[in-house]
């Protein structure tokens, strides 16, 4: 398991662990100085927030005195105060506003490059995407999650803050102004001090246990429609890679229909998303409205009876929302708390389908791949299975030596493929080993060639990197395999899959091979959109430029046997696992 996996091991222990194993590893990691040195800035002047917020309301009391006094050089001397109070809460508030983005996007590129690393550690997104299960749509978990994961738990985590720290200082205040509240129950006489406190501590009771209730079904219905909308951008994304297919095919009405059906998931999802919203922006907007004029309705018996004066009354309505508001931190919250579980649950299942196919890759009854200081790439005792476990290929025994080339042929579906991959190290499925010569370079090429994006330079020299490469090789490799063409054109962005003809990717592959200089070229069905000329020109130009390349190749026309010394076959055996036989020239 890679060095950045054991930064971050999702822990199958509870929520609360799953949590913390994304949380704590940032804090802890090569910028834990600059994160906590970003994070105390932005909680100092969250906290200073809170103690203007404080001054806020203690100015409502000599505002609103000013006013019922008629007191005009007061009131002059309120505005200005207002004036000071109001400018140092716009700066503080745009500061802490930006320093948390900075702490963020640094957040989200430290966990960008560990998922990233563990993704593409031990080919895991290639077994992960083998298997189809624990995980769909990397691609947006890696982007959007982890955007939406760093900017939720930052802003809940200083929310929450904020209303602990508002409602110690404000329900000081609020309960020296409430004063005491007698009545009679059962002949008795109650006396119940600081009463407004206990009102906002009921009401805020109720109203969390409602919208808990409420609310509840957001996080599946969250968790749901972020899955469509990624499956919906995934069949879009699909369709326009293999544009030129489905012209060819005029599939546009089956397609539609495709991303239709897509869509509906998206749609009606969201119908049930509204439903739920409403029921639960029904109970909240009723409560919040209630809030303003509940501390009126409660205090003003105070202020009728001339007990209180009206600064009195607006301070200690200020300070009662404060408190309630503040005790109420989880109602409004809900929806962003329902959002942010189903980001984590996306996010810790991702991973653990990550670890998971990175134990698979170090599990020794599985294909193994070991450098040895033999000149030939070998098969032990190599058996080749399906992702369900059926085998494929059993028993294969086999020694590919420098400088013998070898053909590999076998009816269609026998396993060639599979066999190629499993040599390559990249099959996970079945149990042996091969065994490679310690520094030696490999090649594969597929029948179809991967294009990366980038210029045509970075696409000719992958995956060596243009930078290693000189302008002049690249233009020699394309104009040997017959693509003058393209040497103009190396500085160009294009999707190169799309513009180059199936021809072209493979010539252009070839191209790559005479620029890498593998020790071993295996070549899946490399020539099969070549006429006969081009393929016996790209074969003899690998055997004249690469004459210490290997060449282990699958094609089935009879013209590419005489580029090779040996030959191999798989031959399906009735009822029986497949063989690897050794035929004559």
């Amino acid at each position: 398991m890679s060095s950045i996996t054991q930064k971050l091991s999702i822990t199958r222990n509870g929520q609360f662990g799953k949590v913390w194993a994304l949380i704590k590893p940032y804090w802890q990691s090569e910028e834990k100085g600059m994160a906590w040195l970003l994070l105390g800035v932005v909680v100092a002047l969250n906290l200073g927030l809170v103690a203007l917020s404080v001054a806020f309301n203690k100015w409502n009391n000599g505002f609103y005195n000013s006013i019922q006094n008629k007191d005009y050089e007061a009131f002059k001397a309120q505005l200005q105060y207002f004036a000071l109070l109001a400018f140092g809460y716009i700066v503080v508030a745009v500061y802490q506003n930006y320093l948390r983005q900075m702490l963020q996007i640094r957040w989200r590129r430290w966990l960008t490059g560990v998922f990233l690393e563990d993704w593409l550690a031990n080919r895991c997104y290639y077994r992960i995407e083998l298997k189809g299960q624990g995980t769909d749509n990397p691609d947006q978990r890696i982007q959007e999650d982890l955007q939406a994961f760093t900017e939720s738990t930052l802003g809940l985590a200083l929310d929450f803050m904020n209303s602990v720290v508002t409602l110690f200082s404000f329900v000081t205040i609020l309960w020296g102004l409430s004063g005491a509240m007698s009545f009679a129950l059962f002949g008795h006489a109650v006396t119940v001090p600081g009463y407004m406190v206990w009102c906002a501590l009921l009401y805020a009771i109720a109203g969390t246990w409602l919208t808990h209730k409420l609310g509840r079904p957001l996080i599946a219905l969250n968790y749901q429609q972020q899955r469509y909308e990624a499956d919906m951008r995934y069949g879009l994304v699909r369709l326009r890679e293999n544009a030129e297919g489905i012209a060819f095919y005029r599939g546009e009405q089956d397609e539609r229909k495709v991303l239709e059906h897509r869509f509906s998931f998206v749609v009606d999802n969201f119908l049930s998303l509204m439903n739920y919203k409403k029921r639960l922006n029904w109970f909240t907007a009723m409560y919040s409205q209630l809030a303003i004029i509940f501390p009126f309705m409660v205090a003003s018996k105070r202020f009728f009876s001339g007990q209180i004066q009206f600064g009195d009354l607006m301070q200690t309505a200020s300070a009662f929302g404060s408190v309630q508001e503040s005790l109420s931190w989880f109602i409004s919250a809900s929806t962003q708390l329902a959002g942010w579980k189903a980001t984590v649950d996306r996010l810790t299942s991702f991973h653990e389908a990550i670890q998971d196919a990175a134990s698979a890759a170090a599990d020794p009854d599985t294909i193994g791949v070991e450098s040895t200081g033999e000149s030939a790439i070998a098969a032990r005792d190599l058996e080749v299975a399906l992702p369900d476990g059926r085998v494929l290929l059993g028993h294969v025994e086999c020694s590919l030596r420098r400088g013998q080339h070898v053909l590999l042929s076998g009816p269609s579906g026998s396993g060639k493929s599979t066999l190629f991959r499993a040599l390559a190290g990249i099959w996970p499925f079945g149990r042996g080993r091969v065994q490679v010569p310690a520094g030696a370079s490999t090649l594969f090429l597929p029948q179809r060639p991967y294009l990366p994006l980038g210029s045509l330079r970075d696409v000719v020299a992958y995956p060596r990197g243009a930078a290693a490469v000189s302008d002049a090789a690249i233009k020699n490799a394309l104009e040997r395999c017959g693509l003058e063409s393209l040497t103009g054109s190396l500085d160009e962005e294009h999707r190169w899959s799309q513009r180059l003809s199936p021809g072209e990717q493979q010539r252009l592959a070839f191209a790559r091979v005479l620029i890498n200089k593998p020790d071993w070229l295996f070549l899946d069905e490399a020539t099969s959109a070549l006429d006969e000329e081009l393929e016996r020109k790209v074969y003899t130009l690998v055997r004249e430029q690469l004459p210490d390349t290997t060449l282990v190749s699958i094609a089935h026309r009879p013209s590419v046997a005489g580029f090779h010394h040996r030959r191999l076959r798989i031959e399906p055996v009735a009822g029986a696992q497949a063989r690897l036989v050794e035929v004559s020239a």
